[in-house]
């Protein structure tokens, strides 16, 4: 299952990594950014964009205390732009805080109906955690506010995946004479092993507007 979505400096979202494998392809999302209704210079608009830049420098070399004191102060600045709270919820994350970061996605997704990346994030913590119940009604939220979002129908999909695993398991536990649900299990969990020599580029964010 893909992990956590963020907004680049483009504000668009961008996939970071896996739950069911240590690194996947990055997968842009399409653009979808509700924005501080005071203008930005573009002088602001510049800093605003480098500062970004530095939180997620900060992020990606795992110095998370600096990178959340970046995005602590852009958000006191600007409270209704999503992009620095989004990236203090992968810092979160990435550090180990999963309660905070998914209290941070729960947030966004209440605050940004429209944007389908903080149901996908959040989904994707409750997965960690095994919560798949919840994690597909996050991820159909998701489909639901950006019907093109092929980021959540593929975690739908691993969800789905896990969901039928633990039936499947049930299967065979109650009913040790059952032939065909032992197969379909071992089929499974063969979905979710990643291909061996699958190398994939990791993909750039753009240049910020």
């Amino acid at each position: 299952m893909r992990r956590l979505a963020a907004f680049s400096l483009a504000f668009q979202c961008v996939l970071l990594a896996a739950i069911t494998a240590p690194h996947v392809p990055v997968a842009a999302a399409q653009e979808r950014v509700a924005t501080d209704p005071r203008e930005l210079t573009e002088a602001g608009r510049k800093a605003y964009a480098e500062s970004l830049k530095a939180a997620r420098k900060h992020i990606d070399d795992k110095e998370y205390a600096q990178a959340i004191a970046i995005v602590d102060k852009l958000t006191a600045e600007r409270p209704r732009e999503p992009q620095a709270r989004f990236l203090k919820g992968l810092a979160l994350a990435d550090s180990g805080r999963t309660d905070d970061a998914m209290a941070m996605f729960r947030g966004l997704a209440s605050e940004y109906p429209e944007l389908p990346e903080p149901h996908n994030n959040l989904a994707v913590l409750l997965a960690q955690k095994g919560e798949y119940e919840l994690a597909r009604a996050e991820l159909e939220a998701a489909i639901a506010a950006a019907p093109d979002y092929a980021v959540a129908y593929e975690n739908l999909g691993d969800v789905h995946v896990q969901l039928a695993i633990i039936a499947y398991e049930k299967a065979v536990a109650h009913d040790a004479r059952n032939k065909t649900a032992p197969v379909k299990l071992k089929l499974v969990r063969e979905a979710l092993v990643p291909p061996a020599a699958t190398t994939p580029p990791i993909v750039a964010p753009p240049a910020s507007r």
